[in-house]
């Protein structure tokens, strides 16, 4: 039987990555991700699996580490919160120019700047639009528990790796405190180095034996090499987008009102569908598992069924841009959102909601 322990979603994310064989985590502390850190110092995975733990010094030293660990087809990864994201998108876009697999967790806190430490969901834009410079997209993943935490870790390795695509869990500062019960699963060994040459030969720098050298880099200073390039980059975009949308739905067979919503707002949105269900509302609620690729279709697909649509965000209103773009004015979507580390309760929610219908 599966171990059960209670821990944060940070804790979780660590002993997600122990678990799924990861080689190599690179980070530095900031509020209010730093447990990831702490815990694999606590648990010191180079005693039993070989994983490096190592604390760079910066966020920008980290995300480099992390290419240069991609480079050789192992499974690497980082951590930070919001401002240290920022440092990281310059890497991240590199990263993405390159073609190389990796995770990245962010447990989002406020800003704009270095804001609060509370939480926050404002990085939306920043995350699923790419961060960094350049026409590229990261595979997004948002958890609503700590299970989800621990989960992601191995799915997004996964997909990094299908893809030869950077993977990032968009988590928030609720998610990553928060302590639940976390289902461990046997741990997955680290890939020895002749499964990475059977996955990576093709393109890691792994060695040239019997073949020749690969090279690594997103610089091409011949403009219709670089557009074919770019166009290869889209075509796996649009692979991604067909095949790796993943959601879930609450109470929406008979809905005709539907809230959208992501991370620690989608628990919230639940109760508040409860709530309304007690009133004779008939509500309901999507969940976007991906952030990136978006379920389009899937919200798509609702829209005749329904009056209006709100997005319930911790920002100012970001995910809802990407709504309304899907909706293409049929139906009225409304947003309703906290700023600055507060967190609205179900009962606040409901009540603005029944002015939008």
């Amino acid at each position: 039987m599966a171990e059960k322990i209670l821990m944060k979603g940070n804790e979780a994310i660590a002993y997600g990555a122990i678990d799924c064989g990861c080689d190599g985590y690179f980070g530095y502390p900031i509020t209010p991700q730093s447990e990831v850190m702490e815990t694999l110092m606590k648990v010191q995975p180079w005693e039993t699996t070989g994983m490096v733990v190592l604390q760079a010094e910066s966020e920008t030293a980290s995300i480099n580490m992390v290419y240069g660990g991609a480079c050789c087809g192992k499974k690497v990864m980082t951590s930070s919160s919001s401002p240290g994201i920022s440092l990281m998108c310059e890497g991240l876009s590199y990263i993405a120019g390159a073609e190389l697999p990796c995770v990245v967790v962010n447990v989002m806190r406020g800003g704009p700047g270095l804001g609060t430490i509370q939480p926050s969901q404002g990085d939306y834009f920043q995350t699923v639009k790419g961060g960094g410079h350049g026409d590229y997209h990261p595979i997004v993943l948002a958890p609503a528990s700590a299970q989800d935490m621990y989960d992601f870790v191995g799915e997004a390795f996964e997909l990094a790796f299908k893809y030869r695509n950077p993977a990032i869990i968009l988590g928030d500062g609720v998610i990553g405190q928060m302590m639940e019960k976390v289902e461990l699963r046997p741990a997955k060994p680290r890939r020895t180095d002749e499964e990475i040459r059977a996955l990576c030969d093709s393109w890691a720098t792994i060695g040239n034996k019997g073949r020749h050298g690969n090279t690594i880099t997103s610089l091409s200073l011949d403009p219709e090499v670089q557009e074919r390039f770019n166009i290869k980059l889209q075509k796996k975009y649009a692979e991604i987008e067909a095949n790796e949308v993943r959601y879930s739905t609450y109470m929406t067979d008979d809905a005709e009102y539907l809230i959208v919503a992501f991370g620690c707002m989608s628990r919230i949105g639940e109760k508040v569908v409860e709530l309304a269900r007690e009133e004779g509302i008939k509500l309901g609620l999507l969940r976007p598992i991906t952030l990136y690729p978006f379920p389009k279709k899937e919200i798509d697909s609702l829209v005749p069924q329904l009056k209006n649509i709100l997005s319930l965000e911790l920002n100012a209103g970001q995910m809802v841009e990407d709504i309304r773009l899907v909706v293409n004015g049929r139906i009225p979507v409304n947003f309703y959102g906290r700023q600055g580390g507060m967190i609205p309760d179900p009962e606040e929610i409901l009540e603005v909601f029944k002015k939008t219908m």
